[in-house]
């Protein structure tokens, strides 16, 4: 899998080289989060599996959102949301191991092993039941918790997310916006990561997560029974528009929405109309 990590940074170089200068499409930008607006009332870390996962809490009322990054991604991603929710409710944002500030074993990620971590943290912290925001990766570990851990859910937005391997476009590593995210998430992880240096091995890691998982059935996702909102952009450049639909489809009692102009990045993208639309499911 070296050669993997050695392609995508030499793809992501060539790209960016060639990059149009030109004013871009609102979908083929990718803008900064915005920091939240107070400081967190409490951080930490728990112990999982031989991982310490690093979580930021904000708000102290109101219903719990747990909002869970993407492949590649930091809890810093989270910055609008967090800004937009943390007066009603209480908002928790934490890095996937081997992300961010979170460390990680030599065991492969998985999808189950990100979920589990995230069943300890709401041990933790002594939450029962929450709604979960997932983004790509995000997403799909609010699938896996709906699946094996409903009795902790009230809620999931599974945003920008695939349930088989090949919902994924196979154009995703040619796309400017993709490439420019992944050459942005080195300097990231060098900034945050117990492990600064690690981002090559780490890459490594993600690749073969990415390559293999998730391969549910239309008959595992019909069991589902979690109010989900399949949630999309409609210039997604990573996952096919017609897997989104299927993903809708297959999951019984799902809403599906499509948001303009925005892409795999539509959290950062549009910010004012993902949080309308997220909010108000969650609201329903």
């Amino acid at each position: 899998m070296k050669i993997l990590a050695t392609a995508i940074t030499g793809l992501v170089a060539a790209t960016l080289a060639l990059a149009p200068t030109l004013a871009a499409e609102r979908y083929e930008t990718l803008p900064y989060a915005l920091s939240p607006s107070s400081a967190p009332v409490e951080t930490g870390t728990v112990t999982s599996n031989g991982a310490e996962i690093y979580y930021e809490i904000y708000g102290k009322s109101g219903d719990p959102i747990l909002l869970i990054h993407g492949g590649a991604g930091n809890t810093e991603t989270w910055g609008n949301q967090v800004n937009a929710w943390l007066r009603s409710n209480r908002v928790i944002v934490a890095d996937t191991r081997g992300h961010g500030k979170s460390s990680a074993d030599d065991q492969p990620f998985s999808y189950q092993l990100f979920a589990d971590d995230f069943i300890a943290l709401l041990d933790k912290l002594e939450i029962e039941k929450t709604a979960v925001v997932g983004w790509s990766d995000g997403g799909i570990i609010g699938i896996d918790l709906a699946l094996r851990h409903p009795e902790r859910l009230t809620k999931v937005v599974a945003y920008a997310a695939n349930v088989t391997t090949d919902g994924v476009q196979s154009t995703v590593l040619e796309n400017p916006t993709f490439l420019k995210y992944l050459d942005r998430a080195r300097g990231e992880y060098a900034r945050l990561s117990p492990t600064p240096d690690g981002y090559d091995a780490y890459l490594e890691k993600i690749g073969q997560l990415w390559a293999t998982q998730p391969n549910w059935t239309a008959e595992e996702l019909s069991k589902i029974t979690t109010p989900i909102l399949v949630l999309a952009g409609d210039h997604e450049e990573a996952i096919s528009e017609d897997h989104t639909r299927k993903i809708a489809a297959e999951i019984p009692g799902s809403e599906l929405v499509l948001l303009e102009n925005a892409s795999h990045f539509a959290h950062l993208q549009d910010p004012t109309s993902f949080n309308t639309v997220v909010g108000d499911f969650l609201k329903e």
